[in-house]
């Protein structure tokens, strides 16, 4: 088993340059593409996650957060929910979440949020799988 630590080569990552966000090493990001597309990625996740943890909503693709009080609806952009454990793979969102949020319990896509700190032990896998997903076409 290949268990990754903040000490891995995380070079496929993007980084901040005067041309916007980029991968700091293309060689790198091509093969960590071809890994993350050999992957059994709810399987790979169950393996790396630590359950629960917590995280913060950082995207949302549905346009109700502009309609009047959709702010204070659970699991919306911006809330921070526990991950309780994976649901079922999604054709079009990809690997659900269970997720907890002052007392209620629902379901987002792993790709719309974010582990913080960085050193939580869930960033890196969360990260990698975000990341993959984004760019997964």
């Amino acid at each position: 088993m290949n268990l990754m630590s903040d000490a891995d080569d995380h070079r496929w990552d993007l980084h901040e340059g005067d041309k916007g966000y980029l991968p700091e090493c293309d060689e790198a990001f091509d093969r960590k593409f071809e890994e993350w597309q050999a992957r059994d990625w709810p399987g790979w996740l169950a393996k790396h996650l630590t359950f629960p943890f917590t995280v913060t909503r950082e995207e949302d693709e549905d346009d109700a957060y502009f309609a009047p009080g959709a702010a204070k609806a659970p699991f919306r952009l911006g809330h921070e929910m526990d991950v309780l454990e994976l649901a079922e793979e999604d054709v079009d969102r990809g690997v659900m979440v269970t997720v907890r949020e002052k007392g209620k319990v629902g379901y987002v896509p792993l790709c719309d949020v974010e582990v913080t700190p960085k050193t939580d032990k869930n960033f890196w896998p969360v990260r990698e799988y975000v990341v993959w997903f984004a760019n997964r076409c």
